[in-house]
């Protein structure tokens, strides 16, 4: 398979290069209000001045900051070293010995920790310091890729003689930080450099995708590692008045499972599809809702909240012995503490974007076999959106994955969208052709 950097090359023109050599010449002579330093691109001339500003010396190779002990230590335990094979294989597919580019994983604080790929231009960038251990912040080397993009916290491309450091003019590069997906702190940054192929619009794009590829799998490996090493649910939670975490889970089953967790103990409650229903309502609801609204929601318009009365007390029985801290109040009705809900969860991560997480997320409709107009609005809600969200933005191997699921299975809009996605002579054609040729039959 071809390395994915064969594409329309965007590179400086030779009249923009010397412009910007001569602005960066001014740049080191002191020359700050010189009108060519305009000309350059303001994230550009502001890394400059950054460096400048700094004491960073424009033509040195930055230091070997973790030396080779040190740095096998050290990247056996970085959180990044889990992805690298999904690194590699978005960013280096086929050949990574001739693929013309080099990929680089640093840590958040700019030290290269892995560099890989073309085999000739590993050897060429070793005369300017980039090898595994160096330091390639802001700080130590000026303008690139990769310590630019982690003083900004952004993507960035740099095109040769952007770069602070003369020794690095000859190269280009693209950079994306990479996100723990929970705390949103930064844990390192992916890299690529090569020529002018690597600072195109469509490199940009890859980097932003494999970031994100990344972090959504670093997502799933912590929440599976939640999962098996749960501590033992117990019969009963103690009677507290405050809940530390509290789950509905209504993905997929009809009985719903109500969850809360503390520092102590964790307990557990399987509710009758009325009881869900209720909850589930509440949960999406947070604001509160009158008798009325929420007989109307759980039962169907023109019934009285008097048929809602008797169920919402036996609710509350059922959670006074269990999980005191979310009994409902009333006037309107609503719950003391957030309850979450798996199916939030799953509009949450289709909103930042986290189109596998979500995927694997979602375990089948809303409590499928309700009938409570509020449930069935609030089914069509999750699978309209997880839907949509296929189709708009999803990655080939996403949407192949929603195509196998019993929501895609029959969907023709999807398959088609998945078989246009898919190179000529993919394996996976002949299958997807039988299932639309079937469906519109």
């Amino acid at each position: 398979m071809a390395a994915p950097w064969h594409v329309s090359r965007e590179a400086l023109s030779e009249t923009s290069r010397l412009i910007v050599e001569r602005a960066h010449a001014e740049l080191l002579a002191g020359n700050l209000d010189d009108e060519r330093l305009q000309q350059v691109r303001p994230l550009v001339r502001e890394s400059w001045e950054r460096s400048w500003r700094g004491g960073v010396a424009p033509e040195n190779a930055p230091e070997l900051a973790l030396a080779r002990e040190e740095l096998e230590a050290y990247r056996r335990t970085h959180p990044l070293a889990a992805v690298m094979d999904t690194i590699r294989g978005l960013l280096l597919p086929g050949s990574a010995e001739d693929s013309g580019v080099l990929i680089a994983i640093g840590d958040q604080a700019g030290r290269l920790l892995w560099i890989e790929g073309d085999r000739e231009l590993q050897t060429r960038t070793d005369d300017m310091g980039f090898v595994v251990g160096a330091d390639w912040a802001e700080h130590a080397v000026g303008t690139s890729a990769p310590g630019t993009a982690l003083a900004l916290a952004r993507t960035v491309q740099i095109r040769g003689a952007e770069h602070y450091n003369r020794l690095v003019h000859p190269w280009s590069c693209t950079a994306a930080p990479v996100r723990d997906p929970e705390s949103r702190r930064v844990l390192g940054v992916i890299d690529i450099t090569g020529g002018p192929e690597v600072v195109t619009p469509q490199a940009r794009l890859l980097v932003d995708a494999t970031a994100r590829a990344v972090e959504s799998e670093l997502l799933i490996a912590r929440l599976r590692a939640r999962a098996e090493t749960a501590p033992r649910v117990h019969a009963a939670a103690p009677r507290t008045k405050t809940a530390a975490r509290a789950t509905l889970r209504v993905l997929g089953r009809d009985r719903a499972r109500l969850e809360t967790a503390s520092d102590h103990e964790n307990s557990v409650i399987e509710l009758s599809a009325r009881h869900a229903a209720i909850l589930l309502m509440l949960a999406v609801h947070r604001q509160g809702l009158s008798a009325e609204r929420l007989s109307e929601l759980v039962y169907g318009p023109g019934v009285s909240p008097d048929t809602l009365r008797p169920e919402m007390v036996r609710l509350r029985r059922v959670l006074e012995k269990r999980m005191p801290a979310l009994v409902p109040e009333s006037r309107p009705y609503r719950l003391p503490v957030a309850l979450d809900t798996d199916a939030q969860d799953v509009l949450s991560l289709l909103d930042r974007g986290a189109h596998r997480v979500a995927l694997t997320a979602y375990r089948g409709p809303v409590l499928p076999e309700s009938t409570s107009p509020g449930v069935e609005d609030f089914r069509e809600t999750v699978r309209s959106a997880l839907r949509e969200a296929m189709l708009a933005e999803a990655s080939l191997d996403v949407l192949l994955a929603y195509a196998e699921i019993p929501e895609g299975q029959e969907d023709a809009e999807i398959l088609q969208l998945a078989l246009e996605m898919l190179p000529p002579r993919s394996p996976k054609r002949g299958g997807l052709v039988a299932r639309i040729e079937r469906l519109q039959a």
